[in-house]
């Protein structure tokens, strides 16, 4: 097969879980045969990726160009499939994507704000809903977001999870008696205002902080205020970071998708400590400290330096937060408990996963309905068809 994938977001590096997903997804399919490309946005920060197969990156900054670039690969590569991530808030790339290869687009339903419809949108869109419901195949990662997209769309979704966590075995990084309370992707919808205010509030303990794709100059000057976090690099390989952790927070205030990150500590024994917005109590895996949140509801007509618009944030007590991460890290027993728990689900997870599914999905799918259908030919008739077709063909001929 030949496969496209495109994407507003930077893959080289790729940054946040939906670029790693669709990555890591992309290089399963190359290292067994298929061609893959991917047009997508300029390169940013982040942590270098290094695929075992080949997968041609074509990184465009001006969005205009890019769909051009779209267009052009379409034409000349003649894909089988046309992968579009949800990371193109203005629905561009997916209505070029259904211009250019209708009937061969497959959406990849990861950021549910950057859906053109159901409740968490941010840019909600008649049109390109109707597109995304017309493709081919939508993939989710969990089956929190397959429920979120059927119940909005009124379509099914496959739930195929990335291969992201590989075969293992996976070291354990707990760590009872040192190590950070590290915080992925620090900004506003991640719940950065929960995080400052426990490490305020916790000031002998070390905090973690990576900058991500949400964390702005404003950010980065609050953390830098605290002297009890540290701000760190993206890593390559995320037993890097892990390494270091003692505990994951992730105190996230929009409706996430799956939390990948959430899944990759728990598999190492690391306790996550996590609000309950959207698919986070799927990644917890009943595992326990799920925190309720008041979540973000409404956002401003006023845009960050990444473009991202700012939430209107609701007002959240970091008091239970505080409590959790001191019981954690003051009961040796209960983070043994927490610790043995979260390995275990995470293991029970993991041995579900089939690495080849995408493919296997891919392989069945038919061309949609989004566009003319294909010309049939008489070697795709069934034996019952192609008789009746010669019988209507000899009456005709028998009629002159």
């Amino acid at each position: 097969m030949r496969i496209l994938l495109t994407a507003n977001a930077s893959y080289a590096p790729p940054r946040g879980g939906a670029t790693r997903s669709n990555l890591l997804w992309l290089d399963h399919l190359a290292s067994h045969g298929h061609e893959c490309r991917i047009v997508c946005g300029p390169a940013g920060e982040g942590a270098a990726f290094t695929p075992q197969a080949s997968i041609a990156v074509l990184p465009v900054e001006d969005p205009a160009r890019r769909l051009q670039a779209l267009r052009a690969e379409i034409r000349d590569f003649a894909p089988d499939w046309v992968l579009v991530s949800s990371e193109d808030l203005g629905h561009a790339l997916l209505r070029q994507a259904h211009h250019s290869a209708a009937g061969r687009v497959v959406y990849l339903a990861h950021t549910p704000q950057f859906f053109p419809f159901g409740p968490a949108s941010w840019n909600p869109d008649r049109h390109a809903a109707e597109l995304v419901a017309e493709s081919a195949g939508i993939v989710t990662i969990g089956h929190h977001m397959a429920a979120y997209v059927e119940r909005a769309l009124g379509r099914k979704a496959a739930v195929i999870h990335p291969p992201i966590y590989g075969a293992g075995p996976f070291p354990n990084w707990a760590n009872f008696d040192a190590g950070l309370i590290t915080m992925l992707n620090p900004c506003a919808v991640k719940g950065i205002s929960i995080f400052l205010e426990v490490a305020a509030r916790l000031p002998d303990y070390r905090f973690g902080a990576v900058p991500g794709w949400g964390t702005t100059s404003d950010d980065r000057r609050a953390l830098g205020r605290l002297p009890n976090i540290e701000i760190l690099p993206n890593v390559r390989w995320i037993d890097d970071l892990l390494a270091r952790t003692r505990l994951l927070l992730m105190p996230s205030l929009w409706y996430e998708g799956f939390g990948l990150i959430a899944m990759e500590a728990m598999l190492r024994g690391l306790p996550v400590v996590a609000s309950d917005a959207g698919g986070l109590q799927e990644a917890k895996e009943g595992t326990g400290y799920a925190i309720p949140v008041a979540t973000i509801e409404r956002y401003q007509a006023v845009y960050d330096e990444h473009s991202m618009p700012k939430p209107v944030e609701p007002v959240n007590d970091a008091g239970p937060w505080v409590a959790a991460i001191r019981e954690l890290l003051t009961e040796r027993e209960a983070y043994a408990r927490e610790s043995a728990a979260s390995r275990a689900a995470g293991a029970r997870f993991v041995a579900g996963l089939d690495a080849g599914r995408m493919e296997v999905y891919l392989r069945g799918l038919r061309h949609g309905a989004a566009g003319p259908p294909e010309p049939a030919s008489v070697e795709t008739l069934s034996p019952e068809k192609r008789a009746l077709l010669l019988q209507l063909l000899h009456k005709r001929k028998a009629g002159g």
